[in-house]
């Protein structure tokens, strides 16, 4: 194969560059990454999750190491959305690659609100709604939990803005496919998937838990079988383009997501011990695709061959 391969890949109306994404909380507002990676070459990025007031997180210990990844309970800090809006989106217009951003909220009027905010400016090609926030009117059920809650938040935000909306769902469900459904039939775009997995870490010596709030999300490679599973089980039930996260930190990572369904893919874990990992896996996937002549990464979605 001679020609250049083809990673372009869309959502809706959206073009990405190429598949790689870099993940919610695991790469800041993108600004800061700069001096670290070339941020032009990125598909895109999507920011830290921005709620209606800034948050100072939970106290610390916050993240801890697991053999296969980390455990954080960080707590939605951030600076809120007004200062997002100020502050974040002059720079993030000038970055050169899509950026998504994420928000979270406590009630449906503060997801519409903090969107509203988010729409007063130009800085966002799309919004990826944090769904696995508990909801402050209804005894802190988590709305990606509930298939009718999770309509009901993005039907509502879908009134708001004609930019893409990326449902984040939660693994922590006993049918995945259920909001994923859900979410498609109130307007999302697209769904990503997984958000960090429940999960804790004891300290024997000390007879403590290693971060302050006992139990956090766990994230990196010790959950990606689990993450390709539930990208697989949507693609086979749910037409809608799927962004696969959890564990990715090679090329060959991404593909097995690609490959089990995934239109784009998001690296998060892997930021903190490998800056340069988003554009060893972008210069990855083409190699692959030389490799095996292919011409567009479109036509690997959902291609993985089975009895």
């Amino acid at each position: 194969m001679t020609q250049t391969p083809d990673l372009t890949c869309r959502i809706g109306d959206l073009t990405f560059q190429n598949p790689v994404l870099t993940a919610s909380g695991t790469f800041g507002y993108g600004d800061e990454a700069g001096d670290l990676i070339p941020l032009k070459d990125l598909g895109g990025i999507v920011t830290k999750s921005v709620t209606l007031e800034p948050r100072a997180g939970s106290p610390p210990p916050r993240t801890c190491e697991t053999p296969a990844g980390m455990i954080n309970s960080i707590g939605l800090a951030n600076i809120g959305v007004k200062r997002l809006v100020k502050e974040k989106y002059p720079v993030l217009k000038q970055l050169g690659c899509r950026v998504i951003v994420n928000i979270a909220g406590g009630s449906i009027d503060e997801y519409v609100r903090i969107l509203e905010i988010a729409e007063t400016e130009e800085g966002a090609d799309a919004y990826e709604i944090n769904i696995s926030c508990p909801n402050t009117e209804h005894g802190g059920i988590f709305f990606g939990v509930d298939a009718q809650m999770c309509f009901n938040v993005i039907s509502t935000l879908r009134d708001v803005t004609d930019k893409p909306i990326i449902a984040k769902l939660t693994p922590n469900v006993t049918n995945i496919t259920e909001p994923a459904r859900a979410a498609r039939d109130a307007g999302a775009d697209a769904v990503s998937l997984i958000n960090t997995m429940v999960g804790m870490a004891v300290n024997v010596k000390t007879r403590r838990p290693r971060i302050r709030n006992v139990m956090g999300g766990l994230s990196g490679p010790a959950i990606r079988p689990i993450a390709i599973a539930k990208v697989f089980e949507i693609a086979c039930s749910v037409d809608i383009p799927i962004i696969g996260i959890g564990g990715i930190g090679t090329a060959e990572d991404a593909l097995e997501f690609i490959l089990a369904g995934a239109s784009l893919i998001e690296i998060g874990t892997a930021n903190f011990y490998d800056p340069q990992a988003p554009i060893s896996i972008i210069r990855g996937i083409e190699e692959y695709m030389r490799e095996q002549g292919v011409a567009s990464v479109e036509e690997l979605i959902g291609g993985l061959q089975y009895v």
